[in-house]
């Protein structure tokens, strides 16, 4: 039997794909990519967006329509948060939701016997354990995204993730030691830890992130852990010199900022001001070496006003964000936001986001060609074709190589000579330095 995965949405949606897709390799199963003809089609769904629930009920009716008699079945974020409507894409065979991954396998095997359709959507409780999930694997590459965080407490005012995600729960330590161990003999090089709320691992159970990069830095075959988003009310001056210790750790942060305005930022209910935002950006700086910043940015919340967005758009230009992801403000139906309507029309949330864009990717063709002629490590991930191998800096810049030899999964100290605004990525020569 072959089975395919089309994921949708964040690194913990791609992670929880990998879980998934174990289970059913474990069972005898060939996982094949959704190009191909399969028995089954899992849909893994975001709902972050409402462009996102739109993906995901076009892709159920795609593979539907293109495999009439293959099994469809739609899962992730989009069924917990709206089950109703989940249910009502009748194209789909099987609904579960996130709460419910584990039991994938139980599913289709129910399916197959009663040919009936099946709706498994299980609500979350406040007292939901992490779901002990592990991989020992991730889509053959030697980076890695390991989940050890689920759930929101924070109830920003646009956010459906608390009702899609539950509230905080935390990975063991003892579970993540084996996971990395498992990791790290079968090739992965690289650990990003990933969660919805990760900087909110270990709440109310007496460990915290630091002891979760400490797990993955002390595994000898593992060479770099980086971590994915954060939020910065959490990131304190005591984690901040914690993390510094850590020679493995990556220097690169994905710190969400959404607005640079402070009247935004309390509309949207987000727990920092601006100030806040911007001093713990020189911390970071000063703390680590090479320390790059990224973040994400909302236009055209509600509200907002041109002049409001001006503050933004001028903080994200004074912080100097290596890459920014700029998104418009897109209203979600259960959310404290959606109650208060969409006062900024959408062509002007689009204007807005295009200007912030502009903005951002000027600061980052600045950042990448001041790194012309520097010295750097990179380790390789991945042969893109002729000869060529592209894999990342420790602060996160891509680099390409022509190599006749196969570079992947290995460090390489290179020298920077250019780049390749197209593809945004640094080129490199093998430096002689070392």
């Amino acid at each position: 039997m072959k089975a395919a995965f089309y994921t949708l949405g964040c690194k913990v949606n791609q992670y929880e794909t990998e879980y998934m897709a174990e289970l059913l390799k474990n069972a005898g199963f060939e996982i094949v990519p959704p190009e191909q003809e399969a028995d089954y089609y899992i849909i893994n769904s975001c709902t972050v967006t409402a462009t996102a629930d739109q993906k995901t009920r076009q892709n159920v009716r795609k593979f539907k329509r293109k495999h009439p008699a293959s099994t469809v079945i739609l899962t992730g974020c989009m069924p917990q948060a709206f089950p109703d409507q989940a249910a009502a894409l009748t194209e789909a065979d099987i609904v579960l939701s996130n709460r419910s991954d584990s039991d994938i396998l139980t599913l289709m095997n129910q399916h197959a016997t009663s040919k009936n359709r099946i709706i498994s959507i299980q609500p979350h409780d406040k007292d939901d354990p992490f779901d002990p999930c592990a991989i020992s694997a991730f889509e053959e590459r030697i980076r890695a995204f390991v989940k050890i965080e689920d759930g929101c407490d924070r109830f920003c005012s646009y956010c459906i993730i608390p009702t899609a995600r539950g509230r905080v729960r935390s990975k063991q330590p003892a579970d993540l030691q084996k996971e990395v161990a498992a990791l790290a003999a079968g090739g992965i090089k690289e650990i990003v830890l990933v969660g919805i709320n990760l900087s909110a691992y270990g709440k109310g159970e007496g460990f915290d992130l630091t002891d979760a990069v400490r797990i993955c830095c002390e595994n000898p075959d593992i060479l770099r852990v980086r971590l994915g988003s954060l939020e910065p009310d959490h990131i304190t001056d005591e984690i901040i010199e914690k993390l510094s210790g850590f020679e493995k750790l990556c220097p690169q942060f994905h710190i969400s900022l959404q607005s640079g305005c402070d009247k935004t930022l309390k509309s949207m209910n987000r727990h920092y001001t601006a100030d806040e935002y911007r001093a713990l950006c020189q911390k970071l700086r000063a703390a680590f070496h090479d320390c790059t910043l990224t973040t994400d940015v909302m236009t055209g919340f509600h509200e907002e006003t041109e002049a409001d967005f001006q503050k933004s758009l001028a903080f994200v230009q004074e912080i100097g964000f290596e890459k920014v992801h700029t998104f418009p403000y897109s209203e979600r139906q259960g959310t404290a936001a959606s109650r208060r309507g969409d006062s900024v029309p959408k062509a002007e949330k689009e204007r807005r986001a295009g200007v912030m864009i502009a903005a951002a990717q000027e600061i980052r063709a600045r950042y990448m060609h001041s790194l012309i002629g520097e010295q750097v490590t990179v380790l390789f991930e991945s042969c893109i074709g002729n000869d060529t191998y592209q894999g990342y800096t420790k602060n996160y810049t891509p680099v390409r190589l022509h190599s006749p030899v196969n570079l992947i999964g290995s460090e390489k100290h290179v020298t920077l000579t250019g780049y390749d605004a197209t593809d945004d990525c640094c080129l490199a020569s093998l430096s002689t330095a070392h």
